[in-house]
């Protein structure tokens, strides 16, 4: 059995959910999700709340109970734990640090996961396996239809403005700061050398900010019919545009990475944290722009 940690929103789950698959089809086990985290509603100071958001998805992962997780990772770590532990009958692999860590890779079955795993280099050989199991379970209707077949008649290109608790959140905000109004220009300026007619998408938590501070040259759509409870179908039309131009987010990381179109052309912030001793080389694909 693999149990992988789930923490932080959509994206971020999408990514934990990968590395847990990856590590489990290796030894041909069960992958269980520990909601543990999503569940508990602790009063922090500044702490946003997330929900299990993996739903929509078709994957193949169960619910870890609180007796398995218990097995793995106790909130005592008592001396039957450590006696266990040392036999190798349970193990614990923890994120030690942003970038790639190979070492998950190579862990054994009974293993418990926790942290972000931020890079494709995680599952990337059952790439075809994780696109398959991140399409969206629902049919699309109504408005988001009709901008499906649009997207796909054109030179579609998204773009992501991620705000919301990036700018509202304190701690959130001194972490990722936000992509400035600069960035998008440079980028949509990129997409323009390359294409002839480009069409965009805009996509955001914040319309009214994207609205008023980008005026573009081309043809623009501003996507504001789905409400956060259906941001899953903003991702898929993300996924749909031929391009993408990403925000500093793991939401938007997978609307660029879920892109089928073999010329895509996927334009990234070069400062994904205010810190910048965090590395995030491993975090963007190689053949994505960063600028």
């Amino acid at each position: 059995m693999i149990i992988v940690k789930l923490i932080g929103g959509m994206g971020n789950q999408m990514f934990q959910y990968a590395a847990g698959r990856r590590l489990a089809m290796k030894h041909n086990t069960r992958l269980k999700l520990d909601l543990t985290s999503l569940l508990d509603r602790t009063p922090y100071d500044n702490f946003i709340y997330r929900n299990y958001e993996l739903d929509v998805f078709n994957i193949q992962g169960n619910f870890a109970s609180p007796s398995e997780i218990n097995k793995f990772y106790p909130l005592k770590k008592n001396i039957f734990y450590r006696i266990r532990k040392k036999l190798k009958h349970i193990n614990l692999v923890q994120e030690p640090h942003f970038h790639f860590y190979d070492k998950t890779l190579s862990a054994p079955n009974n293993t418990y996961m926790e942290g972000y795993w931020q890079s494709e280099k995680y599952f990337k050989d059952i790439e075809n396996i994780i696109r398959d199991e991140y399409k969206i379970k629902h049919r699309m209707v109504g408005l988001n239809e009709q901008m499906a077949k649009e997207i796909k008649t054109c030179d579609s290109v998204s773009i992501h403005i991620r705000r919301g608790d990036y700018v509202s959140n304190l701690v959130t905000n001194e972490k990722h700061g936000v992509c400035p109004v600069e960035y998008y220009q440079k980028a949509v300026k990129k997409i323009e050398s390359r294409l002839e007619k480009p069409q965009f998408y805009i996509f955001s938590d914040d319309p009214k900010w994207a609205i008023e501070n980008l005026n573009l040259e081309y043809p623009t759509k501003f996507i504001t019919h789905n409400s956060a409870d259906k941001n899953y179908e903003d991702l898929r039309l993300m996924s749909l545009c031929k391009h993408n131009i990403i925000a500093n987010s793991s939401f938007s990381w997978w609307g660029g990475w879920l892109n089928t179109n073999s010329e895509k052309i996927v334009i990234v912030p070069k400062k994904w944290f205010n810190d910048p001793s965090i590395n995030t080389d491993d975090l963007i694909p190689e053949r994505w722009i960063r600028i």
